[in-house]
């Protein structure tokens, strides 16, 4: 099971999933790889379901959220045998998934047929691979707008994957009094509160977000 979520320092010592296959092999079973997150394009830390197969493991289990970013769902790869093993199991009827659940997944697996595209229109990815120039001019437009002011910030990943990764951000600094309102709105924005000021963290927003969180910010101060 891959520690998606966590991560253990210190002297620790895990086993490859490339061992462990060689250790099942003995045995004769087989080993059932459960990623958490799931990525499908190369990102820093994160195995991808490509690596565990190609590394031995007979089964792959990983979220269609997350690191993904489609719908909630699980999905498993593997060997053939295996998988429709599993599709004739009396659970697979109770715990499948729905035609709207499979059109979303099928939606965002296309993306994934041309990677750039994906890293452009997955939120999730858009978010981990943007540089931070382009998060720093959205943030300088927001500050404009609110009459806020630019702070350089980090951003964590969060969410079930990349526990200890931190990528490097900018935010619009606003009163710190307006964060609860904020939270509070239709659409709710929720900031990080540091150091007496309200950070609205520009990684998390696209160009489009810009002005409805301007309209947030406006008014929580009208109020």
């Amino acid at each position: 099971m891959h520690q998606s979520n966590f991560r253990l320092v210190g002297f620790t010592e895990q086993p490859s999933t490339a061992e462990l296959a060689a250790v099942a092999a003995r045995r004769g079973v087989p080993l059932v790889d459960d990623l958490g997150s799931g990525a499908l394009v190369p990102l820093p830390d994160e195995p991808s379901a490509q690596d565990s197969l190609s590394a031995g493991a007979d089964l792959v289990c990983f979220s269609g959220d997350k690191l993904l970013g489609g719908p909630q769902a699980g999905i498993v790869l593997g060997r053939e045998a295996l998988v429709e093993r599993l599709g004739k199991h009396p659970l697979q009827r109770a715990l499948r998934a729905d035609k709207l659940t499979l059109a979303a997944l099928e939606g965002t697996l296309g993306l994934y047929l041309e990677p750039a595209r994906a890293l452009r229109e997955v939120p999730v990815l858009r978010m981990l691979t943007e540089q931070p120039e382009a998060v720093r001019a959205r943030a300088e437009r927001l500050a404009q707008l609110v009459r806020g002011a630019v702070e350089e910030t980090v951003a964590r990943v969060g969410g079930g994957a990349l526990p200890l990764t931190e990528l490097p951000s900018f935010a619009c600094a606003v009163d710190e009094q307006l964060a609860a309102p904020l939270r509070a709105g239709d659409p709710p924005v929720v900031a990080v509160v540091r150091d007496g000021r309200c950070l609205l963290d520009c990684r998390t927003l696209t160009d489009e977000d810009v002005d409805e969180a301007a309209a947030a910010v406006a008014a929580c101060r009208s109020r």
